[in-house]
């Protein structure tokens, strides 16, 4: 499972409201790549795809490939304001053994 913060639920609403978007939801998923190995990978998507993983929290809607799914079961998935630099989702994702500095890649 993949929880997902109130306060990324509400940044996910407010990105599909100001795009128009009234159905789909947030597609989570990694790729190799990035300065620790793995790479996350967010993005708007209209529809669930065929072998998706599909959570759902206050209506809002994660899809997750089964391939990424073995990276990121049981992560939780937050939205942080920390003054001007600092904004953005962040994981928590148990499964992480380590992440670069920036907080972009990481390693299993």
């Amino acid at each position: 499972m993949i929880e997902l913060t109130s306060k990324a639920v509400e940044k996910v609403r407010e990105i599909m409201h100001d795009q128009g978007i009234a159905e789909g939801g947030l597609r989570v998923g990694v790729k190799g790549g990035g300065c620790s190995g793995m790479s996350y990978n967010l993005a708007i998507d209209t529809e669930e795809r065929p072998g998706d993983k599909v959570f759902e929290k206050d209506g809002v809607k994660v899809f997750v490939d089964l391939k990424s799914f073995l990276f990121l079961d049981g992560s939780t998935l937050d939205y942080k304001e920390e003054g001007l630099m600092q904004r953005g989702f962040t994981f928590l994702n148990p499964k992480s053994s380590g992440t670069c500095g920036c907080g972009e890649s990481f390693a299993v």
